[in-house]
């Protein structure tokens, strides 16, 4: 799922009203269990709700120019959510298939990983390893961290410009100047929406906003993608966090979303795209010096 390029482009007050009419409205409908789609009057009396001025999303009886893009973004999203990333999403036995698919009778050069389940639950992390299996046979001889140990880090020179607060749970080619690093987030055996996927959501956040900063104080765009999977997780217990995510990819902290399904046949595009970057980079010929350097000491 990648942005729709409409609202791309709004500034953080768009996004402001975006937050605050969603949470006092509610991001579901009880009743149908679908997204909500906030019209133009609900926006408008929720802001008047909250104490708020709402004279430039209706005036004179009708609807602002803002007001229109602010409920064409709650159709979006709820368009989105409802009629596309529900139904890509998987539950253990079909990601379980769809990993088994994937993997044929090829055994990757890493170890496949495994969920940190315990008894019957404990099982391959189907959606890890499909992604990781997929990056490798299309990278073209390119390195990938798959489980980087370290900070993500970005230099200049051979010196440390930017390095991210957080462990990302993957790099390509290297955590040292990437040219896309991605988060996965998959709960197959997650029986309520606790604190700690709720947790996932915002570590995403954090990490994109920090990217944000390095793309606009640096001129330097690492790739940032999510991937997530589990029915029962994602739709079942947490579709206001579906919403969220989507929010979060339209203000540019997320480059694409990737949902269960999509992976088989998204994550080879997505590498050939990756290898060209890395190929036509500043950041790939620092890359190149860092390893020579440490090439030389280890010698």
């Amino acid at each position: 799922m990648t942005p729709n390029e409409q609202f791309v482009n709004q500034n953080k007050v768009f996004w402001a009203h975006v937050r605050s009419v969603s949470q006092h409205l509610g991001y579901t409908d009880r009743g149908s269990g679908s997204v909500k789609v906030a019209t133009v009057e609900k926006i408008s009396s929720a802001l008047r709700d909250l104490g708020l001025k709402s004279d430039h999303v209706i005036s004179g009886g009708k609807a602002t120019k803002f007001g229109r893009l602010l409920h064409e973004y709650f159709l979006h999203r709820a368009d989105v959510i409802n009629n596309n990333i529900q139904h890509n999403l998987m539950d253990a036995p079909e990601a379980r298939a769809a990993f088994k698919k994937i993997l044929g009778n090829r055994k990757p050069k890493f170890p496949i990983p495994m969920n940190k389940q315990k008894g019957k639950k404990k099982a391959p992390a189907y959606l890890t390893a499909m992604v990781n299996i997929l990056i490798e046979r299309n990278a073209n001889g390119f390195p990938c961290d798959f489980d980087p140990r370290e900070l993500t880090s970005v230099t200049r020179n051979q010196l440390p410009v930017r390095t991210l607060a957080r462990r990302v749970d993957g790099a390509f080619p290297s955590v040292i100047n990437p040219a896309a690093v991605w988060e996965i987030k998959e709960y197959y055996y997650t029986t309520t929406f606790g604190s700690r996927v709720a947790d996932g959501v915002y570590e995403s956040l954090l990490d994109g906003l920090e990217l944000e900063e390095l793309r606009e104080e640096e001129g330097i765009h690492i790739k940032h993608y999510l991937f997530i999977d589990s029915h029962y997780t994602w739709w079942k217990c947490g579709r206001s966090y579906l919403c969220r995510i989507v929010d979060m990819l339209h203000m540019g902290y997320v480059d694409e979303v990737i949902v269960g399904k999509e992976v088989a046949t998204r994550v080879p595009e997505l590498v050939r795209a990756w290898i060209e970057i890395t190929k036509n980079s500043r950041q790939g010929e620092e890359l190149k010096e860092i390893e020579a350097a440490k090439s030389k000491r280890r010698g």
